[in-house]
This record gives structure tokens, sequence and C-alpha cells, in this order.
């Protein structure tokens, strides 16, 4: 895989960094161990569509509140959303943060 070296200096290259983001999509490991349900909605009352098996990584497009959840990186109501209509509860996501670290779902 090629990596690039990118510096962005000023607000004149806002649209180069904003094409660049579009384009890469980060991934977070699900905790070890643990098969996720993946729901219609940002809460436990949402029905699953499907399940992540253990192992799993996954892009997150953005985050919105919704019902606290525990789990192994401890308790939220972050929810992330993985792809349209599907949210995952951030407890169960390894992002390296107890906040927001994509945007806010609209």
């Amino acid at each position: 895989m090629a990596t690039e070296d990118i510096e962005i200096t000023g607000a004149g290259e806002t649209a180069a960094a904003e094409s660049l983001s579009a384009e890469t999509t980060l991934t977070y490991p699900i905790a070890p161990g643990y098969s996720v349900n993946v729901r219609s909605g940002p809460g436990t009352h949402y029905r699953v569509v499907r399940t992540l098996p253990a192992g799993s990584s996954i892009p997150i497009r953005c985050q919105c509140p919704g019902e606290s959840v525990s789990g192994p990186y401890g308790t939220s109501n972050i929810w992330d959303n993985i792809a349209n209509a599907q949210f995952v509860a951030d407890a169960y996501v390894k992002t390296g943060s107890d906040g927001y670290v994509a945007p806010h779902c609209s």
C-alpha cells in the first residue's frame, strides 16, 4: 500500500483537504473477543440488522448520541454510524477517545 506525506498549511487548501478526507476511510477495531450487533438506530430498542464477528473493524461515517451502553471501553451514549441506517455502540469500538472522533450525524 502506498503512503503519501501531506502538509496542509492554510485555509486556501481546505477544498483539497476535504477531497482527501472523502477518499480516506479510517477503520476502528471492535473490542477483542466480542461480536457486536449492528442496529437500525442509536439504541438497543432498534432492530438488529446484522452482527459483526469478533475481530471486525468498522468505518465510522458519523456519530450521534443515543441510548447509553456499557461495554469493554466504558459507558457511553455515543453511537457510530457505519453505513446507511446501521449503528454500533461506541462502547464496543476502540477509537482511542471517550468523545467523538467523527462528525456528528445530521
